[in-house]
């Protein structure tokens, strides 16, 4: 039988109780014992969506890997996320993450200089004061929601670099929310999942063209100027192209960069984890990244096969789905030692929080440089931190992180504002 007449026969592991679809699956501890099961055995294991759609898992670290950097053979231009499974993305070619090299490579270039410009580095002096106020709650000794306060961070960071009104920042982090977790009754539209969905991306383009236009007459030194001035393949981006990339870039940050303090607060509070780290500030940087390994806050990516091919000892149709579930990949027992424990002197520790390959995050500088410096000011000036009662994880299949982490703590003694 050739690998085009390949079919899949089953999963080794039983899809019923554990339905790797289901935003609510990941609400416990579940996902990590199914990931290890998997990992154990030697070959990709098959799950059946529906009667015309399935895909295969991919769990391990170098099979990761492997489906991220070889785009020929895996590629991202019919859609990355679950949610779109079977139904090519309407923005492939267009935006950034759904468009493979070259085109890919030309405008990822384009945007890290554009990033460049606007300097990773002297962006520092004006993300400080936005997390300090963030965080100032948290001197009054009352119960705070580190998990609330987190959502919001990503907004006030790139929507300072991108030049959104601050008025706008809420409603923009509500509806980048709806769209990786369209199932959590907490960002929820009463019409369901679908009117959801269907209201967060109308609205997000919407608001983006309007945007867009304006600022195409305005142009400042802002990133959405230089993404709308920026020159690739002898043109400029059409606007199309813009908002497209403009909603990524957002929908990218506030997925990536509230969730790793949100797990680290939420599952490290009372073991000790967090009074280690205040006392060795010198390990913030490794911290961090064990912070995003943890909480591999992009949950999954999804790739399609181009070609007939082998992985794992599992042939590969042409055309089927394969899901690189990047929380296990960063738990490979083959790659991180001891990697059920939180480490924060973990060394070396090349994750894949990021992803890898041409599709690497083109916002990960800006993501470090915020982690790091909200890892400083927490513990810098808090201490004595509690829960005060249990959090709640945010229901996306996408997403991987907690909603609502409500804590205590004092300022620590000495330090002012």
């Amino acid at each position: 039988m050739t690998l085009s007449e390949a079919r899949p026969t089953g999963c080794p592991v039983d899809a019923g109780s554990d339905d790797l679809v289901d935003p609510h699956f990941y609400t416990g501890g579940d996902a990590r014992r199914v990931w290890r099961e998997l990992r154990a055995l030697d070959r990709l294991s098959w799950h059946q969506v529906d009667e015309h759609r399935g895909f295969w898992s991919v769990v391990t670290y170098h099979d990761a890997d492997r489906v991220l950097r070889d785009y020929a053979t895996f590629t991202s231009e019919r859609g990355t996320l679950l949610e779109l499974l079977g139904t090519d993305d309407p923005a492939g070619g267009q935006q950034l993450a759904v468009t493979d090299p070259p085109r890919h490579t030309s405008r990822q270039a384009q945007l890290k200089k554009a990033l460049a410009r606007k300097s990773v580095d002297r962006q520092r002096d004006m993300i400080r004061p936005l997390v300090i106020d963030l965080l100032a709650p948290l001197a009054d000794g009352g119960v705070f929601d580190f998990g609330r306060a987190m959502l919001a961070m990503p907004m006030s960071v790139t929507g300072t670099m991108m030049g959104l009104p601050p008025e706008d920042w809420p409603a923009l982090t509500r509806l980048t929310t709806q769209c990786i977790a369209a199932d959590d009754p907490d960002f929820q539209e009463p019409g369901g999942k679908k009117a959801t969905l269907e209201t967060a991306h109308r609205e997000l383009f919407a608001y983006f063209q309007d945007l867009v236009r304006f600022r195409g007459d305005h142009l400042g030194d802002d990133l959405l100027s230089v993404l709308i001035s920026t020159r690739f393949e002898g043109r400029r981006m059409s606007p199309g192209e813009v908002v497209a990339n403009c909603y990524s870039l957002l929908l990218g940050a506030n997925v990536t960069t509230p969730h790793a303090p949100t797990f680290t607060l939420a599952e490290m509070t009372g073991t000790g984890v967090l009074e280690d780290w205040a006392a060795h500030p010198e390990l913030t940087t490794s911290g961090m990244e064990e912070a995003l390994r943890w909480a591999s806050p992009v949950n999954h990516v999804l790739r399609y096969a181009t070609k007939d091919t082998v992985l794992r000892n599992t042939p590969i149709a042409a055309g089927q789905a394969l899901v690189v579930w990047l929380g296990s990949a960063n738990r490979d027992e083959e790659v991180f030692a001891d990697p059920h424990t939180f480490d924060i002197r973990r060394r070396p520790n090349k994750h894949l929080a990021f992803g890898i390959g041409p599709h690497y995050c083109v916002g990960h500088s800006v993501a470090r440089v915020s982690l790091k410096i909200l890892f400083h000011e927490l513990f810098a000036r808090y201490e004595g931190f509690e829960s005060a009662s249990a959090p709640e994880r945010l229901i996306s299949n996408f997403a991987s992180g907690y909603k609502s982490v409500p804590i205590t703590a004092r300022p620590r003694k000495g330090k002012t504002a």
